[in-house]
């Protein structure tokens, strides 16, 4: 029974950290980085924008 106690609490600190920008934050510096180089920069830096965008799916500027 304690089991379900504990599954409980790990899907609600799930659930309070969905859609966190700090655990995406990786991501976005990462593609910072790369869309600095020039012509392949903002295509080497799309797979990382889309990392972003799952985690914390808030509008960007590209």
């Amino acid at each position: 029974m304690k089991w379900i106690g504990t599954t409980a609490l790990l899907g609600l600190v799930a659930g309070a950290l969905s859609g966190c920008g700090l655990f995406a934050a990786p991501c976005r510096v990462t593609s910072a980085g790369l869309k600095i180089v020039p012509l392949v920069g903002p295509v080497a830096a799309a797979p990382t924008d889309t990392c972003a965008n799952v985690i914390d799916p808030t509008p960007t500027r590209s």
